[in-house]
């Protein structure tokens, strides 16, 4: 059969299929589709994969002993693309070639197809090889041990042929069973797309190769070659997503392609007609970025293909969020469409490179500009990751680097072994000290000679508790929900007695979640090494089985929250909110100042400021809480977390957190305790919705008495509102180099207290011994910034639960 019979029988075979539009584009020089190692033909979908069984015939050059092999295998699930590929093999035992013609230049995918089955002779999950491909190494000593594998290429092709080699490793074989040679459309790859976090502002891709290391429809729907009209093989972003908080979404009738942008080339209609949003649960503390990551290899450069398609919002106003890849900022939503030409159901796209260094994760994120755009709805619809070829023309891992002499060899191993037994010398000293703090918390032993009490195993000097669950059980009545006191993120709080009376709060996480493993672990460690009378105190924990309970001093008065709005319980007065904020200060000023490095909160809100029976404020819930950054940075980079309304929107558009974010969100609790409504309050009018942006509009007014509580009618004079207000301003500045310090803020909250006189104090639930006795720790002096530091904190930052741990140890003792 000569060459020109076998391509008009390929194309009768193709007319009698209903093919997608875009194959009428492109000739058999084109498409070329071979089933490697077979005498016959095999139709996939619509296509049809020529017979491998001459080498004349598809001008292959094999300059070793050519050997088919075939199975009769069902390893595979004939539910799998393509499984009547995968059924046989060419091998090669030397250096071999596949030559393909090349009639048009341009831009080529090069697909191919492994699947490493057992034949009677050979074993194909042995075989290791190199394969390169016009002057480019696609992989190195490549070994595909088990399931089937799709390879995917990208190469620009301007001579008339295009040749395969195949190099297999000493003492071994190289196989495949499948090969695709197909002419992308010319608006597929771009010439060059901008960078992120390189040095260079433009890139030539067309001098590259290009691997598709991952392609995803967002949506949580998978997309099989068959619904693309370039046969591209979508996986689902459900594997990828970093955190539980997605919503999928699907309206593939609004898809409407707008000429000169996205076309059904670039990306199909079911990719653009299925989505990923931000799922947002108000009120607790969430991500506000909605992220997935992929495996990549370090020491590349990636092409990122953003899709983007509103098949959510009704109107055309696009939603105001931004685009970053791991901490880099890429662009805005309303700079990829262009307002001006936006219309209903738009695809864009998007094109970004970007170099991973040091890493292996590639990480994208979408998330709000601002805390305070409360209706933005960030969304994706695909994503598209390629991997770059590097100055060496490689897109092999092992090409990243090479050591040129014996000696750096030699360097290089030994650095390795010094590497390798320091690690292994560190993991022996880790379960070494792991197992002697695990004897040292079980709950019926002794410790420093001090005899232990049924309610748990005293820690010394750290005076934490590791309770027995039993114990645990007992003072909640076995978690009864009559006990409940309090819902969040980590999960229910009771109320509990332990045995000798005292009244504790215990918090108990939910053991599926493995964000909560660490926000356990997070606030078990910071509690336990700081102590403030203006820091909720730590108890005592459980760690028993799968349980993550931590006990708290319990908090009589509950949150602040709730005697600002939202219960029943009676109003605080001014004076009492002056002194909440105070006390709340000084805790969070402690935090930033009272180590070498400083703790930022990261979930300030008024629900985190419980009151204890005198009213004293003490902020609480560290389990967000991150050590800030060493001296010479100035923030650190991390995933946005903390609680909606409250977020400082830097750290939210850049991802840098600085104890700064601690300041604005203690601004949005300043902002609460002056209005007495909460931040975000949907049933209120348009312009009043966002506490923040009303009551701003109002004191820039000159109208700031407007948004004052009404129940503080009459107890909060002119001058101290407006010095209130000033303060406020300050601290919800844009940028947290303009906000004031946790130091400065305590400075002017004191400054405030003084101008409302010490007429104004109005005692409402307190005793009078009990008012001399606030009055005697809170407001003693006025101290400048300079003067409030962790060295001066004094009888504060010594004050902890020490005496009440002693006193219940004596007491059992007795």
């Amino acid at each position: 059969m000569s060459s020109f019979v076998a391509i008009l029988l390929f194309s009768l075979v193709l007319s009698s299929f209903n093919f997608p539009s875009i194959l009428s584009k492109f000739t058999h020089s084109d498409i070329i589709l071979i089933n490697c190692g077979s005498s016959s033909n095999v139709s996939v979908g619509n296509r049809v994969f020529l017979a491998d069984n001459s080498d004349s015939e598809n001008n292959i050059l094999v300059t070793s002993e050519r050997v088919f092999l075939s199975t009769n295998s069902t390893s595979l699930s004939s539910s799998t693309f393509g499984s009547q590929l995968y059924k046989t093999a060419r091998l090669f035992k030397g250096i071999s070639h596949y030559t393909f013609p090349i009639k048009k230049t341009g831009v080529y995918w090069i697909r191919l197809y492994f699947f490493p089955f057992f034949s009677q002779q050979y074993n194909l999950s042995l075989a290791k090889f190199s394969l390169s491909a016009k002057g480019f190494t696609l992989f190195k000593e490549l070994q595909i041990e088990n399931g089937s594998k799709v390879m995917e290429y990208s190469l620009n092709i301007v001579s008339n042929s295009l040749v395969l080699t195949f190099n297999p490793s000493t003492d071994s074989f190289a196989f495949i069973n499948a090969i695709e040679i197909m002419l992308q459309p010319d608006e597929l790859l771009p010439k060059a797309a901008k960078t992120v976090g390189l040095h260079e502002s433009q890139k030539n891709l067309q001098e590259q190769a290009l691997e598709t290391t991952m392609r995803v429809n967002m949506g949580g729907q998978v997309v099989s070659p068959q619904n693309d009209t370039l046969w591209r093989n979508w996986f689902s972003d459900e594997l990828f997503l970093v955190h539980n908080n997605a919503k999928f979404m699907s309206n593939i009738t609004l898809v409407n392609y707008l000429k000169g942008k996205s076309t059904e080339e670039i990306a199909p209609r079911i990719v653009y007609g299925t989505a990923t949003k931000l799922d947002i649960d108000g009120g607790e503390a969430v991500y506000f970025n909605i992220s997935w990551q992929f495996d990549v290899d370090s020491g590349f450069e990636y092409l990122v293909r953003f899709h983007f398609c509103d098949i959510i919002n009704a109107s055309l106003q696009s939603p105001p969020f931004s685009v970053y890849i791991n901490s880099w900022f890429v662009s805005t939503y309303a700079d990829i469409t262009n307002k001006k030409e936006d219309v209903v159901g738009a695809p864009y796209f998007m094109d970004v490179i970007v170099k991973i260094i040091d890493n292996s994760k590639l990480k994208v994120s979408l998330g709000r500009n601002s805390a305070g755009d409360m209706y933005a709805n960030p969304f994706l619809n695909g994503i598209e990751i390629m991997k770059i070829s590097n100055f060496r023309r490689s897109l092999d891992v092992l090409d990243t680097f090479t050591i040129s002499n014996s000696k750096g060899k030699v360097l290089v191993l030994a650095g390795l072994a010094a590497g390798i037994f320091v690690v292994v010398l560190a993991v022996v000293l880790f379960l070494f000290c792991r197992r002697r703090r695990r004897l040292r918390l079980v709950g019926h032993s002794k410790t420093d000679g001090v005899a232990v009490n049924d309610n748990g195993a005293f820690l010394g000097s750290e005076n934490v508790y590791n309770f027995p669950l039993l114990v645990i059980q007992e003072a909640t009545n076995n978690f009864s929900e009559n006990l409940v006191i309090g819902v969040g993120g980590f999960g229910k709080v009771y109320k509990g007695v332990l045995k000798d009376k005292m009244k504790v709060a215990v918090k108990r996480g939910v053991s599926e979640s493995n964000q909560g493993l660490a926000e356990f672990t997070t606030e078990i460690e910071m509690l336990s090494q700081f102590r403030h009378r203006h820091l909720v105190s730590l108890i005592g924990y459980c760690d028993y089985h799968n349980e993550m309970i931590i006990i708290y001093e319990y908090m009589e008065n509950g949150t602040l929250k709730d005697h600002l709005y939202g219960s029943d319980v009676e109003s605080l007065s001014w004076k009492q909110r002056l002194q909440i904020c105070i006390g709340s200060a000084r805790g969070l000023h402690y935090l930033h100042t009272g180590s070498a490095k400083a703790i930022i909160h990261r979930d300030v809100k008024s629900a985190n400021i419980l009151l204890d029976e005198n009213f004293m404020a003490k902020v609480a819930d560290f389990g967000l809480s991150k050590i800030g950054p060493d001296i010479d940075k100035t923030h650190v980079s991390t995933a946005v977390k903390g609680s909606f309304g409250y977020l400082d929107p830097e750290y939210l558009t850049m991802q840098q957190l600085t104890d700064k974010s601690d300041v604005y969100s203690f601004g949005v609790v300043m902002l609460e305790v002056l209005c007495g409504r909460p931040v975000i309050d949907p049933s209120l009018p348009r312009d009043k919705v966002n506490l923040i942006e009303w009551a701003m509009k109002s004191y820039k007014r000159g109208q700031f008495e407007e948004v004052i509580d009404p129940r503080l009618a009459g107890q909060i004079k002119p001058e101290a509102a407006l010095k209130f207000g000033e303060l406020v301003e300050k601290c919800l500045a844009e940028r947290g180099v303009f906000r004031p310090t946790m130091g400065d803020v305590l400075w002017n909250l004191e400054y405030v207290f003084q101008l409302e006189g010490p007429d104004n104090i109005n005692t409402g639930y307190l005793s009078s011994s009990q008012v001399n006795h606030v009055n005697e720790l809170e407001t003693t002096t006025i101290l400048s910034t300079a003067e409030i530091s962790s060295d001066n904190l004094g009888d504060l930052a010594d004050v902890s639960m020490s005496k009440v741990f002693a006193q219940m140890v004596n007491d059992e003792m007795r």
